[in-house]
């Protein structure tokens, strides 16, 4: 009798080790495959059981979370939704993360492991700490100039802080309202299909994922390849380029739309945007000297991020010599983002050294103890800094006495160049309108901000689309903004 209890006792030992071990094998080795279980609801619960952290700009929180008492429990909410909806992204029950919420999703729903205050903590006890805050560089006043400024037409507007990289605003329009996407009822499928299927693509983020032709605006990169080079020595002397000029290999002519660029010199032709001069140019340095250039501005550079991703701006390694032609005016299937472009002028107005842009200064925990910083960083010195000298000089004549004067803001030294891209079969398309500068003022020591701008309305009358008419109003503006938040300290 006491044999058979013995090993009634051992099998149910055994059998006690058996659930342990599979109950260690369920909670350490299967935990993540579990987790990641698309039948698995526990991890959506546990995810909005609570509210999620919050993104800022300007030290004030444009996000929040409301308890809808349901069992996914907290949905997002947003402030002035449409306003920062490119800086924000959406972080929907139904359609996950976009931009700045997908970026750091980690930290903004608590699943960052630095936001524990013993480390490994909630690993062990399969808890979340509250979330993280994300504090972006974005500018609350120079967001509101360029929102305002693009007044529902289709385009975008970049802003950088040249002597740091930090990203001061970033618009794209038409915009929407992230937070009709935040729930799982049929108002956000609605909302979801709604916004999918409108012609004006209003959940594109035009500033970092949309590409145009830079048209005029991509002739201070030539330039400063061309002077880089050393294609051009003086800036003032002629260059030799006959006017109408053909391009190389054809008998296509290309034309101007400005009068006397007949071996005009190069900063007439930066003044008054010719485009055979800078064609010509282009075609001198050459496609591997055009091709090293581009890519220290950043063109072709498929890494960059904000930590958002950023689509790469296009400048063709292969071509015949009259396509080079043509990419070296912006056109072809030359292509940029705002963003590159606000690089481009911020290259130009930081002296040839251009700083990594970057959208979220710090992330904190609730408490606001920080767990992560962006430390600033040199991307690349695009230019040599004489050649940064000269095109400072050259976009302030445009801007003075030039194709920019509606930039000019009294008080300040402002320095710009406009562009008017031909795109569609044929160049039938109503074109885009560029203008991308930098402003400093008058008493400060650097320039405050550099900036890109570019219209792409289709309403508008193809004779009236100019980037000073259409862009340079909405630049000036972001400018002027950013000039009177320096001022006060801000």
């Amino acid at each position: 009798m006491i044999r058979h209890i013995r090993r009634a006792a051992v099998l149910c030992l055994l059998l006690l080790a058996a659930l342990l071990i599979n109950a260690a094998r369920l909670q350490i080795i299967e935990a993540r495959s579990l987790d990641e279980n698309p039948a698995n609801r526990r991890t959506s619960i546990a995810r909005y059981d609570a509210p999620r952290g919050d993104i800022l700009a300007g030290g004030r929180r444009i996000t929040g979370s409301r308890d809808t008492g349901q069992q996914l429990r907290h949905e997002r909410t947003y402030t002035e939704g449409p306003l920062y909806a490119p800086v924000t992204g959406f972080s929907s029950q139904t359609y996950g993360t976009t931009l700045v919420e997908n970026a750091e999703d980690l930290a903004l729903s608590g699943a960052a492991p630095l936001l524990a205050a013993i480390p490994l903590w909630h690993d062990l006890s399969r808890s979340r700490p509250p979330g993280g805050d994300v504090v972006t560089t974005i500018k609350p006043s120079m967001q509101r100039a360029a929102y305002a400024g693009l007044g529902g037409k289709r385009g975008a507007v970049a802003a950088l802080e040249p002597s740091t990289g930090r990203i001061l605003a970033l618009v794209s329009s038409p915009s929407y309202d992230p937070g009709v996407l935040s729930g799982t009822g049929r108002a956000a499928k609605t909302a979801w299909a709604r916004l999918n299927a409108a012609p004006a693509q209003p959940m594109l983020n035009r500033a970092i994922r949309g590409t145009y032709p830079p048209g005029s605006t991509f002739k201070i990169v030539t330039a400063a390849a061309a002077l880089d080079a050393g294609v051009v020595a003086d800036v003032n002397a002629p260059t030799g380029t006959p006017d109408p000029y053909v391009l190389p290999g054809t008998r296509t002519r290309l034309p101007n739309a400005s009068k006397g660029c007949g071996n005009a010199s190069l900063a007439y032709a930066i003044q008054w945007s010719c485009n055979t001069v800078m064609a010509n140019l282009g075609v001198r340095t050459g496609l591997a000297g055009m091709r090293e250039a581009v890519s220290r501005f950043g063109f072709n550079d498929r890494d960059l991020r904000i930590p958002s991703e950023v689509v790469p701006s296009n400048f063709d390694t292969r071509m015949t010599v009259d396509q080079l032609a043509l990419s070296s005016i912006g056109q072809f299937n030359t292509t940029a983002t705002p963003l590159q472009m606000a690089m481009v002028s911020a290259a130009v107005a930081q002296g040839g050294e251009l700083r990594t842009p970057y959208l979220v200064e710090r992330v904190a925990t609730s408490g606001g103890r920080t767990i992560a910083q962006t430390h600033q960083r040199t991307y690349q010195q695009a230019m040599n800094p004489s050649t940064a000298q000269q095109l400072r000089r050259l976009m302030v004549r445009v801007v003075e006495r030039g194709t920019g004067a509606n930039a000019a803001i009294p008080g300040a030294r402002v320095g710009g160049k406009t562009g008017t891209a031909q795109h569609g079969p044929g160049n039938s398309g109503t074109p885009y309108a560029w203008f991308i500068s930098w402003a400093q003022a008058d008493d400060a020591p650097q320039p405050a901000v550099a900036v890109a701008v570019v219209v792409e309305d289709a309403e508008a009358v193809r004779g009236h689309i100019s980037g000073n008419g259409s862009a340079a109003p909405i630049a000036r503006a972001v400018m002027a903004a950013a000039l009177r938040d320096a001022e006060a300290g801000r």
